[in-house]
């Protein structure tokens, strides 16, 4: 793992009510390419991940001194105005299902308490890892998490990092 005074931890974020909001490529393209952003800005460790329709699965590690809160921060406003874009531009009438009555803000696509585990044990790390990478089949999506192409057990499975993104768990 890298040095970080920070473990690295199981992190959650799920789209508002639970909506499908990640279910087109297009969306969860962002949420690859952020962390593509982040991992080659020496922010993050990102050794695993699943991208469903209606939230996102993380095993990731602040780099340096990089702050965890201030990581998952900006990961979640960044990506939230990619996608808030990209409905504005592609389907107001999707974007409508995210309006909110707040002070703060017109949208609202994540839910604003994400989940984030600190993974300080093999045992808790590969319980999560397993757990991440069979979301897809539990959800009907594919028969074995390795065929579900947005996610990172084609990588635990094969070697090859087709994203360019992750780090083996065990070095």
């Amino acid at each position: 793992m890298s040095q970080t005074p920070y473990p690295a931890s199981f992190f959650t974020a799920t789209n508002l009510n639970w909506l499908p909001l990640l279910k087109p490529d297009s969306h969860k393209k962002i949420i690859v390419e952020s962390l593509y952003f982040l991992q080659k800005d020496k922010r993050i460790v990102l050794y695993a991940f699943v991208i469903m329709s209606n939230h996102i699965h993380l095993i990731w590690q602040p780099y340096g001194e990089h702050l965890p809160k201030r990581i998952q921060h900006s990961f979640l406003k960044y990506t939230a105005q990619q996608i808030k874009f990209n409905l504005l531009k592609n389907d107001r009438v999707e974007l409508k299902r995210y309006k909110v009555d707040a002070a703060d803000r017109e949208y609202q696509l994540w839910e604003r308490n994400s989940l984030s585990i600190e993974l300080y044990h093999e045992k808790v790390f590969l319980q999560k890892l397993n757990y991440l990478h069979a979301n897809p089949v539990k959800a009907g999506l594919c028969s074995y998490p390795e065929e579900y192409k947005y996610s990172s057990a084609r990588f635990y499975e094969t070697g090859v990092d087709e994203w360019s993104i992750l780090t083996h768990y065990k070095g």
